[in-house]
């Protein structure tokens, strides 16, 4: 399912639009996908990477997105903080985004280290959309040293699950200010909230 950030906009949006262009997901965030996204995440399956790719890449416009980037273009994962990568042993959206790379053979440059977590956060899932936003605030930063070779490029940006979208957005306004000029965001899973 494609769920489209652009025009036209609501008023809260109009007012200060979101830091996506646009945002893709593959299933609703229910029963049984919710069941296998945890089983993905907590239980060290990261095989199940190329199931949840091919299925996200079924989203309509999905393959379009994919077409629009090119060689100097970014596909970039949804950083842990290092203490939730010692805890987890993996990083979900990086497989996940490494997983879509192989089965589109896209132009775009994958990359783990572009876009990175400053500081470590409380698990979303424990808190609600306001407490989120403000969770996440400051969490992101680009590479300090690597900022100019996002400048005037597109990035797509991957994670497993959007439910208040804080993380996505928070994540995409810091590619924003660094000169990132289309940001899509493509997600497994996606709850009606978000």
């Amino acid at each position: 399912m494609g769920l489209r950030t652009g025009p036209p906009l609501c008023g809260a949006c109009a007012v200060e639009p979101p830091p996506l262009d646009r945002a893709f997901a593959g299933v609703d965030y229910a029963y049984p996908w919710s069941t296998l996204v945890a089983g993905y995440k907590f239980g060290e399956r990261h095989g199940w990477a190329g199931f949840f790719a091919g299925l996200l890449l079924q989203s309509p416009d999905l393959a379009q997105v994919f077409g629009e980037l090119g060689p100097e273009d970014w596909l970039l994962p949804i950083p842990l903080s290092a203490q939730r990568l010692r805890e987890r042993g993996f990083n979900q959206a990086w497989e996940l985004c490494a997983a879509l790379a192989r089965q589109t053979r896209t132009a775009a440059r994958p990359d783990a280290r572009l876009l990175l977590r400053v500081r470590h956060t409380r698990p979303q899932s424990q808190l609600k959309r306001q407490q989120r936003l403000a969770n996440v605030s400051g969490a992101f930063q680009v590479d300090p040293l690597r900022a100019a070779e996002l400048r005037g490029r597109r990035v797509l940006l991957v994670d497993d699950v959007m439910t208040s979208g804080a993380s996505l957005y928070t994540a995409a306004q810091a590619l924003r200010d660094a000169g990132a000029t289309h940001i899509t965001a493509a997600v497994f899973a996606r709850t009606a909230a978000a």
